[in-house]
């Protein structure tokens, strides 16, 4: 038969206080004596007793519990923003919800009331498409919120992000430096406004700013799924007058591109230079090694960690938007031609 769990009048009872004394020393709500708190701790210490977490949660109207709703945990972008969030959480003394919405409207609905409900003392959100539930969901709610790499101004939310635009841009006018002139993008529908609509912009700009003809055939629309990536790279090989320079939204696609070039015997980056996104870790272990723009992701969930614990102290934030820096980083599966 096992022991029966200790409850807080145990602990007042052998320490000789009242249990609303055992509950000030535990919450720190109102100052006791020294000599009562040490006699009150002892007992503790020696009982090993812990405290309900239900119940000082009542107290002190605080969970330590914070939601991250991310769209694909399995996207190492996400989970290198996931592993940020968690290590400062741990520093500062946080449990985290991890909701895993599998870019699913629906489920990220549900997973925000649920978050809601359990009454977490914050959100950290990513989301590939924003809609308007969203908008008055956080309109709403009145605990902190952090947006990582989804600006949607309409928010009104502190967000994390790099300027994808201009990553997107530098990227495009690296492969241009390179004397490529036929560059294709395989990019992600527009409803994903930073990673669809942002980076698609910056790719079109360096071609136009830099005298380059904008040809629509170039331009591919795909997902972050390696199958569809496979089959719009196959597009662009079968034009006639194919690009020497292919441009993917994420890592992970880079690696589907230049998959399909080696099965179909057109070399990378002899026959054509192969660009990704993110410098995740296949960008690094993919052969040939790939061309890549590093964002920050573990940084990212960092800082917005800590912002979230800025705000839950009630501490004035020194901006809304923080814009991490990006670079590029080069390696094998792009050359001059």
């Amino acid at each position: 038969m096992g022991k029966t769990k200790l409850t807080i009048t145990d602990i007042a009872n052998m320490a000789g206080v009242s249990k609303a004394t055992v509950s000030r020393v535990i919450n720190k709500t109102k100052p006791v004596s020294s000599e009562v708190r040490q006699r009150v701790m002892q007992v503790i210490k020696e009982t090993g007793y812990k405290p309900s977490f239900v119940a000082r949660s009542l107290i002190n109207k605080e969970t330590n519990i914070i939601g991250i709703v991310v769209p694909d945990i399995s996207n190492e972008f996400c989970s290198q923003l996931v592993q940020g969030v968690v290590d400062v959480a741990n520093i500062y003394n946080y449990t985290m919800i991890l909701c895993n919405t599998f870019s699913n409207y629906e489920m990220e609905k549900d997973f925000l009331e649920v978050l809601s409900e359990k009454e977490v003392d914050g959100i950290i959100f990513m989301s590939y498409t924003p809609s308007d539930y969203h908008k008055t969901f956080f309109d709403q709610y009145d605990k902190p919120v952090v947006t990582v790499n989804s600006k949607i101004s309409e928010f009104n939310k502190p967000n994390i992000d790099i300027d994808n635009e201009l990553a997107t841009y530098d990227a495009t006018k690296y492969l241009i430096d390179l004397g490529h002139e036929n560059i294709g993008m395989i990019g992600i529908k527009f409803e994903d406004y930073t990673t669809g609509q942002l980076r698609y912009n910056g790719y079109e700009r360096a071609l136009l700013e830099n005298n380059l003809k904008y040809d629509k055939s170039y331009y591919r629309e795909s997902d972050f799924s390696v199958e569809k990536t496979y089959e719009k790279m196959e597009e662009l090989m079968n034009l006639d007058n194919r690009p020497t320079a292919v441009m993917c939204a994420s890592d992970e696609m880079a690696a589907s591109a230049i998959t399909y070039c080696i099965e179909h015997n057109i070399k990378v980056p002899e026959e054509v230079s192969v660009m990704g996104f993110d410098n995740s870790k296949i960008s690094k272990l993919f052969v040939p090694h790939i061309t890549t723009v590093n964002q920050p992701s573990f940084d990212m969930g960092a800082i917005a960690m800590r912002l979230i614990d800025k705000m839950k102290g009630n501490t004035d934030l020194e901006k809304d938007f923080y814009k991490l820096p990006h670079k590029i980083i080069e390696r094998d599966s792009t050359q001059k031609i």
